[in-house]
């Protein structure tokens, strides 16, 4: 993910909110503390397909805007 984004695509990752927090560490990291941090609701674990699908709903939801924001 890390060498999509320095390469200028547009990327972001999905964590549920406890893991918030790791995975803004893990951008730092990589090299990229502005990559976008997509919160589904926590736990994706254990979910019926309908828990799943209603996480990616909320996912792609904000990846859209994100696409948006990005071309304006």
């Amino acid at each position: 993910m890390s060498n999509l984004r320095k390469r200028g695509l547009t990327t972001a990752v999905i964590c549920s909110g406890p893991f918030l927090k790791l995975g803004q560490a893990q951008a730092r990291v990589f090299g990229v503390p502005e990559l976008p941090l997509l919160e589904i609701q926590h736990p994706l674990g254990g979910q019926s397909i309908e828990g799943v699908k209603a996480r990616a709903e909320h996912a792609v939801t904000q990846f859209v805007k994100l696409l948006k924001e990005k071309a304006q």
